[in-house]
């Protein structure tokens, strides 16, 4: 593994009297796959969403190498970033959600080159160029011109993943990718993940997927209640759990 490229410090999340998250202390190292697991309502994608500043963080601080995402010091207190600060730190982070997002009046090309064209001021040319050559490692090239309600739930995800990579992110976030798919599309999702870690992505993916957490995860990490119960490598956290929620959670998802 490379250097720490993400660290996440105390982080706590509330929503009125709930509390989240409940003081998150994660390191990610450059080309790590880490998979974060848990039970339905153990604070995984709110965790997700404080990494790139979509959900505002009550107390703690997380770090994109050296930079403090989200906020800026100022006579000792953090006073939250304007817009524009916080779209140039957010396309540092590519995020892939559970229902695609992508823009129906837009083509599949067209869904890719938005971002680079509009927040990077990249050349249609660069754009164009490097949004094929994306379409083209998720096996996608051929439906450049189609519109997503053309495409199957799993050639939609797949072209969310191609347009998350075309800002050329740091850290590629996904939240349960493949959760809103029919089963047997979950594969098709799950090995343009896999070719991504074996190409040295840094990767953090909220996943119920336990096989796939297992083979691609360097290491897995199982919330509950807010709170990292377990972590450590992926093959010893899901074939030999110390702790007992983790065993019991196991048990019931398998």
């Amino acid at each position: 593994m490379g250097e720490t490229v993400l660290r996440l410090r105390d982080v706590h999340k509330s929503y009125g009297r709930h509390e989240v998250l409940r003081g998150i202390d994660l390191d990610v190292a450059e080309g790590e796959v880490v998979c974060l697991l848990g039970p339905s309502g153990s604070g995984k994608s709110t965790l997700l969403r404080t990494i790139n500043h979509l959900e505002p963080l009550d107390r703690g601080a997380v770090f994109l190498r050296d930079e403090l995402i989200g906020y800026r010091e100022s006579g000792g207190r953090l006073v939250e970033l304007g817009d524009r600060e916080l779209a140039r730190q957010r396309a540092r982070f590519g995020m892939v959600f559970q229902g695609f997002n992508l823009f129906p009046h837009m083509t599949v090309l067209e869904n890719v080159v938005e971002a680079p064209l509009r927040v990077r001021r990249e050349s249609p040319a660069v754009a164009r160029t490097r949004a094929v050559d994306l379409l083209t490692s998720v096996g996608l090239a051929d439906r450049a011109d189609a519109y997503p309600r053309h495409l199957s739930g799993g050639q939609q995800q797949r072209v969310a993943i191609a347009r998350a990579l075309a800002m050329s992110p740091a850290v590629l976030l996904f939240d349960e990718p493949t959760s809103a798919l029919d089963p047997e599309l979950v594969g098709e999702v799950l090995d343009v993940m896999r070719h991504l870690a074996a190409g040295g992505m840094t990767m953090v993916v909220v996943t119920h997927e336990i096989t796939f957490a297992r083979d691609v995860a360097d290491r897995a990490v199982f919330l509950d209640h807010g709170t990292i119960i377990e972590q450590g490598p992926a093959a010893d956290v899901l074939e030999r759990p110390r702790e007992r929620r983790t065993r019991e959670f196991l048990t019931h998802v398998r």
